[in-house]
């Protein structure tokens, strides 16, 4: 901990870009091209964390045991853990199925958040083109505060939303839920009924246009909260180097972790919306 720390300190004067510089750009830069393939400094840092996951995996865990050792006990209990915390969400029939897609969002989400951390990441680079162009050119850059790779991941939820709404409701137990009168007609009069049939259905529209509008604010809110951690970290560094930084750091690790819940989060609320309450309707029809 102590040398981690000794890095942070030595590494934070230089989170600051110099004084030309205007902060972290709005969007990934173009280190590497193959022909007209383009490599931006947010993908190579994607791959990195991508390999450095999976040779955690490999290390740390290996084959899962029957006896588990200390690394794959720990692991098991976080998972075990999150999956309790996101049953009663998407539902006891879909959890199952759903938990994968889940937690590799979190997981992924969490340490490509956290990346952005680690020293040298953001403020590795050079200094190209002349005269009123030239800007500083990083080689890594966190690959959340990088918008593409945030809508990415909001279109794999919401394709995964549709697959398991399509699968484990189905389409009628969708249009009920969206469309359908919610009262009972055994319960209202007819006038009434009839006119809050004509409400609901009000209302399923306006749930069909926020439905549409889900990966925009997946997408948006990831990339908004990552992308202004990652300039205010270069912003304290050339207030007061040595000491802000730091602190920014740690209130980093927290808003890294938060944001990784809330899009897994998210994702099941989304789901459960559908297929949990489709499961209750069940039980009703049933009982």
């Amino acid at each position: 901990m102590r040398r981690f720390f000794l890095l942070l300190m030595f590494f934070t004067p230089l989170s600051a870009f110099p004084a030309e510089s205007h902060g972290v750009p709005t969007s990934a830069s173009e280190v590497l091209h193959f022909g007209s393939f383009a490599v931006t400094n947010s993908m190579i840092m994607t791959w990195l964390v991508t390999l450095a996951i999976l040779a955690g995996a490999k290390i740390f865990i290996g084959r899962p045991q029957l006896v588990p050792s200390r690394a794959q006990a720990v692991v098991e209990e976080l998972l075990c853990s999150l999956k309790d915390l996101l049953a009663p969400i998407v539902g006891k029939r879909v959890i199952s199925a759903a938990f994968p897609l889940l937690v590799s969002f979190f997981v992924y989400i969490l340490l490509m958040n956290w990346s952005g951390l680690i020293p040298g990441v953001g403020n590795i680079g050079a200094w190209v083109g002349e005269g009123e162009g030239r800007h500083f050119q990083d080689f890594f850059r966190p690959a959340n505060s990088d918008l593409n790779t945030t809508l990415a991941l909001a279109l794999i939820s919401f394709a995964g939303w549709i697959y398991f709404v399509l699968r484990y409701a189905g389409l009628r137990a969708f249009v009920r839920e969206t469309f359908g009168n919610k009262a009972t007609r055994s319960e209202v009069p007819l006038p009434l009924y009839l006119l809050l049939t004509v409400v609901f259905l009000a209302v399923g529209v306006i749930e069909m246009i926020s439905i549409a509008f889900r990966p925009v604010s997946l997408s948006l809110r990831l990339y908004g909260n990552v992308f202004g951690g990652e300039n205010l970290l270069h912003h304290l560094g050339g207030i007061l180097p040595y000491v802000l930084p730091v602190a920014g750091y740690f209130l980093e690790v927290l808003v890294g972790l938060i944001q990784a819940l809330v899009f897994t989060m998210l994702s099941a609320v989304y789901i459960g919306l559908v297929c949990n309450h489709s499961d209750e309707h069940a039980g009703e029809t049933h009982a």
